[in-house]
């Protein structure tokens, strides 16, 4: 096992000089296509059920989370918005993967509304056939156009009846009810899905939900100010603990029961921020390890080695909830692929603590700063949001080879988001996303040069997203999707010059 901390003690200087090389061939390599890629690697788009579907309260689907809170709490969107509506790709889905269809792609990633299929949240509680349905006619309608469902179990949205009962994921009751969820989703649909994530980003929903109060439930310590419940320094790790148990159990259900006869894979999508040192110093090196393990590795080594990173270990202490041998050998392997959601990458360095014992939080367990400047020069172009670093993408796959076994991987998410300035007609200049374009096509060189190396086990890249859709607490102030999405025009679909972009690279 090459622990973390060598990794980034001994192979520092290779890494570097690697990073120097490779950016030359970044500028020197003309843009790749199709068929730079391994025969049947997965080219695809992603998207979400809360995110796109709508019909929030049509056809006995439940109320979820997030329901519950754009609702109940407006001023935490930044545009007081919901999904209500939200791209009404319940109704629409037809039409959208008729115009899927036209950029070649053979993989649409979605997710499944756990509310929609059981509006408790509970077996007991009954199944909402007509969600069922929606989604038997969804995965029909992608397999007659040619392209293969990627059904994610969970993506942050799951019934409120469960947090009102329970708490949700702060109780290990969750586990069981996530296990039936996930065994009716595989018995109802898993004859035609052959690629399957159980979690979307547990370490996002988790450190916003529970650490910052940004995300539902809206819990904190008080000292962050903005929550009247919660612990930041010791909720976050039990929801992590039981997110990655629910995670190990749907796994389990689907590898005895049904993995056999219906030929499929289940994995796990990891947000994957990309952490490099500052500088060389011990010190950065090691701050950059910690940073790494309390985003990423928190969940990544669980499900690879089965225990938590050493450094969270050895900082949280008896704040980290400890796994039995039956539970850490439940999780130990527990995917076929490995799901990376890359966006973008950090500058870290050390940051001795300064907490108090009564202003612990997992935000700053790590004793690491992070941020897109050294010594006030941006780590790539700016976006609207993140700076864009492709090469940081090879240096996550690089660490992920040879940390965590060369697992086989699918980027699940990449992408960046622009502002959203209005209407298409008031804005007809937002088509012409050219910087989504720049994003996408160095990404993707540094895919290539990663996957063109022996032994390499990158099986697919699903871009980030069909349409713009509601960005969580964004709302539908940004936009990220290769499909303009007229909001003050009958939610009209237009491509970008970045869907015409994509549609070229597939065709070559």
């Amino acid at each position: 096992m090459a622990t973390p901390k060598s990794y980034f003690i001994t192979n520092f200087c290779l890494v570097l000089a690697f990073l120097i090389v490779n950016s030359f061939l970044f500028h020197a390599h003309a843009t790749v296509s199709r068929s730079s890629f391994p025969d049947g690697f997965l080219f695809g788009l992603g998207g979400s059920a809360y995110q796109y579907e709508g019909a929030a309260f049509t056809d006995g689907k439940g109320l979820s989370n997030w329901d519950n809170f754009t609702h109940q709490h407006p001023e935490k969107i930044a545009d007081g918005s919901n999904g209500d509506v939200a791209d009404d790709f319940y109704h629409r889905y037809k039409e959208d993967i008729k115009l899927m269809k036209e950029t070649g792609i053979n993989t649409f990633r979605f997710s499944l509304s756990w509310s929609r299929i059981l509006p408790q949240g509970k077996i007991s509680g009954g199944i909402n056939q007509l969600g069922v349905k929606f989604y038997r006619d969804l995965i029909d309608e992608l397999l007659a156009n040619d392209m293969n469902p990627f059904v994610t179990l969970f993506h942050w949205d799951y019934p409120q009846a469960l947090e009102d009962e329970y708490g949700g994921f702060l109780s290990p009751n969750i586990v069981d009810d996530f296990r039936d969820y996930a065994d009716t989703a595989f018995k109802m649909f898993g004859d035609k899905v052959k690629h399957w994530a159980t979690l979307n980003e547990p370490n996002v929903m988790t450190e916003l939900g529970y650490s910052l109060g940004l995300f539902p439930p809206i819990r904190c310590s008080s000292y962050m100010g903005n929550c009247t419940a919660g612990d930041s320094s010791t909720e976050p790790y039990l929801v992590a603990h039981h997110l990655l148990l629910s995670h190990a159990a749907a796994v389990d259900v689907y590898k005895k029961n049904y993995q056999v006869d219906q030929k499929g894979s289940i994995g796990i999508s990891i947000a994957t921020t990309m952490h490099i040192p500052i500088n060389d110093t011990t010190r950065n090196l090691l701050a950059t390890q910690r940073a790494i393990d309390f985003a990423f590795g928190w969940f990544m080594t669980p499900v690879v080695y089965g225990e938590y990173p050493e450094s969270m270990r050895s900082i949280v202490g008896d704040r980290l909830p400890k796994f039995t041998k039956e539970q850490s050998q439940s999780l130990k392997q527990s995917f076929d692929f490995l799901g990376l959601n890359y966006y973008y990458t950090y500058y870290a360095e050390d940051a001795p603590s300064s907490n108090t014992s009564d202003k612990l939080s997992y935000t700053t367990d790590n004793h690491a700063t992070t941020s897109f400047f050294k010594d006030g020069i941006p780590i790539g172009e700016k976006a609207y949001s993140l700076y864009i670093y492709p090469e940081g993408l090879y240096d996550l796959l690089q660490y992920v080879k040879e940390t965590y076994n060369n697992p086989a991987v699918v980027i699940t998410e990449n992408g960046l988001s622009d502002e959203n300035k209005g209407s298409l007609a008031e804005y007809p200049e937002a088509l012409n996303d050219t910087l989504r374009i720049t994003y996408h096509s160095g990404h993707l060189d540094k895919l290539h040069n990663f996957t063109m190396k022996p032994g390499m086990n990158v099986i697919g890249y699903l871009a980030w997203t069909y349409m713009d859709d509601l960005e969580w607490i964004s709302g539908y102030t940004i936009r990220n999707g290769f499909t303009f999405v007229d909001y003050d025009n009958n939610l009209t679909r237009t491509p970008k010059e970045s869907f015409k972009w994509y549609k070229n690279f597939l065709a070559n």
